[in-house]
């Protein structure tokens, strides 16, 4: 078995023959196993890469391939192109992605360095190529910085991303590590003279090989340094599932005599900018009270990443005159940014317009 190290760990040392050896090893099982054909991998550009890195932070790379990376920088082409937008914009263009807070600081983040080119006199705003400068602007941290770096502008920095962490915390077989620890064994590990390849392998690695579970060690270029490779799935210790609470909401879709719908615009952190329908909180499951007139239209669920919505949603005729001036037909609907759960709310009121138009030509 290997040994358990502690919380704070000192790591185990490397000589560097068998470094130099995992570095060959590495190199030649990307070169034949990797995933060069990433759209990300195969550009120069540092925004287009800063983008991709944004959005795949707690999504898998085929959602983002598949709905978002390729649409979103043919609308927003360039740094300028994203700061000029209206931020509505930006979180429709972002609808679907989830962990919306990535797309609002992606648009200050190019605001802010548009400014900073106007204020020297550049011509076009460009990513900074220090670490300084990019944890300086919203929504970068350390690894992204580090990524823009190593991946836009060829610097021999380590990443450290989910799969990486995995990799490093099972070669020095740390249960808990630490950020710190980590980066010390980023750093310690990071073929210095290919550090683009060697980073892309090292997520590549992680993502096939290296898996949290049943990971394959014999095909793994790491196995001769690898001091967890005994007890790989120990390493880091697993963590307990929380059981995430769940909210109930009634969800209130007011309708006028038009056939538009009411929207309000999110204000709260976790959709803010979003529009969507008003919702108000029910103690229990239970606790639900029809508005008068109102028709019950259905059930919706999403589960966010710190709890669960149930959200019971009713049909209600609009009679306050304000709200009615915050009415829209489905074509405007159709252009505004609106969360998954609100999409699941129009679903369930297009379903019961249909139904009605059914029994209506009966």
């Amino acid at each position: 078995m290997a040994q358990r190290t502690t919380i704070n760990p000192v790591l185990p040392q490397i000589k560097p023959a068998m470094l130099r050896t995992f570095h060959a090893r590495l190199t030649t099982w990307y070169q034949a196993h990797g995933r060069h054909s990433l759209p990300w991998r195969i550009t120069a550009d540092p925004y287009a890469i800063w983008i991709s890195e944004v959005m795949l932070q707690q999504t898998q790379v085929a959602t983002v391939l598949a709905r978002f990376y390729h649409p979103f920088l043919e609308t927003f082409p360039t740094i300028e192109a994203l700061a000029a937008a209206r931020q509505e914009s930006v979180l429709k263009a972002w609808e679907g992605l989830g962990y919306y807070t990535r797309a609002r600081n992606l648009h200050k983040a190019a605001q802010q360095l548009v400014a900073m080119a106007a204020r020297v006199r550049h011509n076009r705003a460009t990513l900074p190529n220090t670490v300084e400068s990019l944890l300086a602007l919203p929504g970068i941290g350390r690894n992204t910085a580090h990524a823009i770096l190593a991946f836009g502008h060829h610097q021999p920095v380590a990443i450290l991303e989910a799969n990486v962490k995995r990799i490093i915390a099972r070669i020095f077989a740390l249960e808990k590590p630490t950020d710190a620890a980590l980066w010390e064994g980023a750093e310690t590990l990071l073929n210095q003279a290919a550090a683009f390849d060697y980073n892309q392998a090292m997520m590549d690695l992680g993502a096939t090989l290296c898996t949290p579970r049943a990971p394959q060690c014999g095909q793994c270029p790491a196995r001769g340094i690898c001091q967890g490779k005994a007890a790989p799935e120990s390493y880091p210790t697993p963590k307990l599932k929380k059981t995430v609470p769940t909210r109930h909401v009634t969800l209130s879709v007011l309708i006028d005599h038009r056939g538009r719908l009411h929207l309000t615009n999110r204000g709260e952190r976790l959709l803010g900018g979003l529009w969507g329908f008003p919702q108000t909180a029910q103690e229990t499951a239970t606790s639900q009270s029809m508005q008068k007139g109102a028709t019950h239209l259905g059930t919706v669920t999403h589960t966010y990443s710190h709890f669960k919505l149930v959200g019971q949603v009713e049909l209600v005729p609009v009679k306050n005159t304000a709200k009615a001036k915050r009415c829209f037909t489905r074509e405007e609907i159709a252009a505004l940014p609106l969360s998954t759960l609100d999409h699941k709310v129009l679903a369930l009121v297009e379903k019961h317009h249909r139904a009605k138009n059914h029994r209506t030509k009966m």
